[in-house]
């Protein structure tokens, strides 16, 4: 187990494992009433356009898988010395005709030697040009054949629907080449990770995703890659039927810069704080449960700069106390903010080190505007 205790240890390169939080969503019954196209009307064009778009370029398993395997490999890695190493397995896919390969970076982390080995057996040392542990991605590069570096290609994310077909193809358990295939069962999750951050804007999903999986490919219907797979929620350490992949927009966020640079500079505001839920909306007189209460500024950040105000004291209610006083950010660059995570995705997706980003903050009972420049995030273990 890490130092943050949020996962729990496996075959090393293995699938992350997070403790099982049982969650419970409700949504609302929605009576609408479809709209009834008379058999003698042809139906919109945008409809029609619409209908394409989503099903005309859909694969079948089968030729998703046949398209994907040769770009997907298996990545043994050793760590440790002498009497000391430990061997693990996890994925990854060709990312160019470089020879450049991603992965996770948990799968790699601390390792000694790392070895590719392709769809035909070959196999190959790997170098680590960079890994990230704030998005879980890293980049490998070998010198291999060029006839075997057949890149995939990445999709967009952004486009996923919940209750989407999707795929998986990696190593479970070293079962080299192996293909789940399920749906998308939620977007925009939270996910903690071992840097002391959470990964924001993450897929679920009911694939089945194992140990050895992690740093493969989720793809679309279409054989794009639309994650890559990380993580699974668990008791045992095996899947249980919700996993997580990082999205395709942090890849194509993240990797290039990967590749150039072998690190990437995360933006950070400085804050720690709770969303707001009804108990709290009702302690702090607001009409609606939404927002995320500042409760503390970290000193030398950018919201300290900038002035942003934590919570100074704490009310008993009933017997609970709740922090008050401090600012409650409703919106940021425009973008409403109902919880933490809608910050957070917004830095990952629109934001950079030495960026400006404008807070809509309650303060007093009033809304004010506060405009705080982004520094580079610190080291959070």
């Amino acid at each position: 187990m890490d130092k943050s205790g949020m996962f729990v240890g496996g075959a090393i390169g293995a699938a992350i494992v997070i403790a099982v939080v049982a969650v419970l969503f409700v949504y609302p019954p929605e009576s609408l009433k479809p709209e009834i196209i008379p058999t003698n009307e042809e139906p919109p064009n945008n409809v029609i356009a619409e209908a394409t778009s989503l099903f005309s370029n859909e694969l079948s398993l089968i030729e998703i898988f046949e398209k994907s395997e040769p770009g997907v490999v298996r990545v043994n890695v050793q760590r440790g010395e002498s009497e000391d190493v430990k061997n693990g397995v996890g994925s990854g896919f060709v990312f160019d005709k470089k020879g450049h390969i991603i992965t996770n970076a948990h799968v790699v982390k601390n390792a000694n030697k790392v070895v590719v080995t392709f769809l035909d057996g070959r196999s190959y040392n790997a170098e680590i040009i960079g890994a990230d542990e704030y998005t879980d991605l890293a980049v490998i590069k070998v010198n291999a054949d060029l006839a075997l570096l057949r890149p995939l290609s990445i999709g967009d994310s952004s486009n996923l629907k919940v209750g989407e077909g999707i795929a998986a193809i990696g190593n479970p358990f070293g079962l080299s080449g192996s293909m789940t295939s399920g749906i998308v069962s939620q977007l925009g999750r939270l996910l903690p990770s071992g840097s002391g951050y959470s990964i924001p804007d993450v897929i679920q999903t009911d694939a089945a995703i194992n140990p050895g999986n992690s740093g493969g490919p989720l793809l679309n219907m279409r054989g794009e890659i639309v994650g890559i797979n990380t993580a699974i929620q668990s008791a045992t350490g095996e899947f249980t039927g919700v996993g997580f992949a990082i999205p395709s927009q942090t890849v194509a966020k993240i990797v290039p810069t990967l590749v150039e640079k072998g690190e990437y500079k995360h933006p950070w505001i400085g804050i720690s704080g709770r969303d707001i839920d009804p108990d709290m909306a009702e302690v702090l007189n607001l009409k609606d449960a939404i927002g995320f209460l500042v409760i503390t500024v970290v000193e030398n950040s950018p919201a300290s700069k900038a002035g942003l105000i934590g919570s100074d004291k704490t009310i008993n209610v009933d017997g609970v106390n709740y922090p008050v006083g401090g600012d409650i950010i409703l919106a940021v660059d425009g973008k409403e903010v109902r919880k933490i995570d809608d910050i957070l995705i917004h830095l990952q997706r629109a934001k950079s080190v030495g960026d400006e980003m404008v807070l809509e903050v309650l303060r007093d009972g009033r809304t004010t505007n506060i405009t705080i420049v982004l520094q580079e995030r610190p080291n959070g273990n």
